[in-house]
C-alpha cells in the first residue's frame, strides 16, 4: 500500500482527502490510500516519519516555511518562494516542491486573458508563505506588484492604501487567511468603495466558496473568483511529482 497524505494543524476540513479519496476511485487505483495527520508542532514531523512510509506528503499551514529545514532537496521554486506543500519521498530522501506557485499561474492565466489591459498591476494583500508563490509567478510573468501587510517592514501598510493605490492595481490577491472558514466574517481591511468594474479580486481561500472580501467586491460589480481551481491543479501537480518514472 502507498501511503500519502497531508500535514498541518487542523485538518477536520481539509480538502485534499476527500480529493485524492476520490480521484482513486475514480481511477481504479486500490493500492494507495491518502490520510490527513494533524501534527500539534512541526517537531512531531520526524516521528511521523519514523512510524509510517510514505510516498509523498502535501503540507499546508501552519507548515509549508517551517518543514522546510526537515528536508533533504529543495526544487528551485521551493527554494526561491522559501515555502513546500509538497513532500516526495525517494531513495532516503525528503524532497520539498512548492506546486502553489503551478496553482496559481494556471489559475491566473484565464484573469489575464480577460483583463484589458497590456500589464495590469496587483495588489497582495499578506506577505506569508501562500504569498510566496503568487509573488514568484508575478516575477515570473513579469506583473508589477505591491505587497501589503500588517508589518511595515515587509510591505505597505493597509492604512496607506487609497484612491490612487486601488486605482493602479486592477487585480487585487487575497493571500492572508481573512475569511477562511471557521472564522468567515473576517476579511482584510481595505477600502472596498475605491474598487470598480474593472478589478479582478482572487482570494486564494475556497472555504467558503464565497469569501467577505469577494462578496464586497462583487458588491462593486468586480470580477471575482476563489481559491478552489487552484487547490485542484496543484493537487494534480503534486500527482504528478508523486508519480513520475
Amino acid at each position: 500500500m502507498k501511503n500519502f497524505g497531508i500535514i498541518g494543524k487542523s485538518l477536520v476540513h481539509s480538502f485534499s482527502p476527500d480529493y485524492f479519496g476520490r480521484k482513486f476511485l475514480r481511477m481504479g487505483i486500490t493500492d494507495s490510500q491518502y490520510l490527513p495527520y494533524p501534527l500539534e508542532n512541526i517537531e512531531d514531523f520526524e516521528k511521523l516519519c519514523q512510524k509510517n512510509v510514505f510516498a509523498g506528503l502535501n503540507v499546508t499551514i501552519p507548515y509549508k516555511k517551517k518543514i522546510v529545514p526537515y528536508l533533504d532537496v529543495l526544487s528551485p521554486e521551493a527554494k526561491e518562494v522559501g515555502a513546500v506543500n509538497t513532500i516526495l519521498f525517494s531513495d532516503g530522501k525528503k524532497i520539498g516542491y512548492n506546486t502553489d506557485v503551478f496553482g496559481f499561474e494556471q489559475s491566473l492565466l484565464p484573469v489575464l486573458a480577460e483583463i484589458k489591459e497590456d500589464r495590469p498591476q496587483m495588489l497582495i494583500l499578506g506577505t506569508g508563505g501562500a504569498s510566496k508563490a503568487v509573488v514568484y509567478v508575478c516575477r515570473k510573468l513579469n506583473i508589477p506588484f505591491t505587497l501589503v501587510s500588517r508589518n511595515k517592514n515587509e510591505g505597505l501598510s493597509y492604512e496607506k492604501i487609497d484612491y490612487g493605490i486601488m486605482e493602479n492595481h486592477s487585480i487585487v490577491v487575497n493571500t492572508t487567511p481573512l475569511g477562511m472558514y471557521p472564522d468567515t466574517s473576517s476579511f482584510p481591511l481595505i477600502p472596498y468603495t475605491y474598487l470598480k468594474n474593472s478589478h479582478f479580486l482572487i482570494d486564494l481561500i475556497y472555504n467558503p466558496k464565497k469569501t467577505v472580501f469577494l462578496t464586497k467586491g462583487m458588491e462593486q460589480q468586480c470580477s471575482a473568483k476563489n481559491g478552489l481551481d487552484m487547490l485542484v491543479y496543484q493537487a494534480e501537480k503534486s500527482w504528478q511529482i508523486w508519480n513520475q518514472k
